[in-house]
């Protein structure tokens, strides 16, 4: 069964619309006839399911969102017994981040500051159970009324404590390359400090309209965050307030140790930004850096590119 069509049932739901597909599922909205309750339904695809490993994630993807039960945090339903493998979440009314800067291109300050605060009081309610995202972008933030958010796909997240699972498709067990951490390129499996990272990426995209590494291609870009600070931010958006600024540098360190430990930090010091001490950071700012020999550090970095790739299947391929 590849697809399902609109009006079709599954077990008890009757599938409405696919609403978007992936190299592993379908996501379906469907409503369940029993309660006229509207849902969205993750169906994997027939060669997901004949893959062990594939089907464990699929399982801990299940698992951890029935471990999760916060308004900031899309939920999943409780198993039941089905016809055949799915998992069955909340509907989420609102827009994606993504299409809301895709039309906005950049948001007023208070604006992204609000929609911050809502992404870090879900992740440190998340991280306290020892759940990571891992693959936190503006495609898994959906704004509903009033800018409420809800943090959806949960596909790569991980319990802490639990062991690592080999991936065959790298992007599925890294994230996402404009928003992956320097960490993660390297091949660690990332921790809370990676989401946060993440996040900043996010505020400096909703701050300036851009991310700070702007690439060619995947690689480049991943490359580019091993090599330098993120460029300031206030020089694509001079409303940005230098303690603004200050909490982008600290939730954008290259070294997650010098990086806010908590999301609950982080949003602290965005709702007290007066308090915020401002690094002086003279000539060491990264745009500084990136002008005269960003060429041969580009080159440089690109060499490195194959070798990391090369340890890091090394790495999968051990755990």
């Amino acid at each position: 069964m590849s697809q399902l069509d609109p009006g079709s049932m599954l077990d008890h739901y009757r599938i409405d619309a696919p609403i978007a597909r992936s190299g592993m599922a379908v996501l379906y909205k469907a409503t369940n006839v029993r309660d006229g309750v509207p849902v969205a339904i993750k169906v994997p695809l027939p060669e997901m399911e004949a893959d062990p490993v594939l089907v464990e994630r699929f399982r801990r993807e299940e698992e951890i969102g029935q471990l999760l039960d916060h308004p900031g945090i899309v939920k999943t339903y409780n198993h039941e017994e089905r016809s055949r493998m799915y998992m069955v979440m909340e509907w989420a009314e609102g827009r994606l981040l993504r299409s809301i800067l895709n039309e906005e291109r950049k948001l007023p300050i208070d604006r992204a500051i609000g929609i911050t605060l809502g992404i870090c009081d879900a992740l440190d309610y998340m991280h306290k159970r020892g759940v990571v995202h891992r693959d936190l972008k503006p495609e898994n933030v959906m704004v509903g009324d009033g800018d409420s958010i809800k943090l959806i796909d949960f596909g790569i997240a991980m319990k802490e404590d639990a062991r690592r699972l080999t991936f065959v498709n790298l992007s599925a067990a890294l994230g996402t390359p404009d928003y992956i951490s320097p960490e993660q390129v390297k091949g660690q499996r990332g921790d809370q400090r990676s989401d946060i990272y993440a996040v900043g990426i996010m505020l400096y995209e909703m701050l300036t309209g851009s991310v700070p590494f702007v690439e060619p291609n995947p690689l480049a870009a991943m490359n580019e965050r091993l090599l330098h600070d993120a460029p300031p931010a206030r020089d694509l958006n001079p409303q940005i307030a230098p303690e603004l600024e200050e909490i982008l540098y600290r939730a954008l360190e290259r070294e997650p140790r010098h990086r806010y430990a908590t999301a609950s930090e982080m949003a602290w010091e965005l709702q007290h930004q007066e308090q915020v001490g401002v690094e002086e950071r003279g000539g060491a700012r990264p745009a500084v850096r990136r002008g005269i020999n960003k060429k041969v550090l580009i080159y440089v970095g690109m060499g490195l590119v194959p070798v990391l790739l090369f340890v890091l299947m090394l790495l999968l391929a051990k755990h």
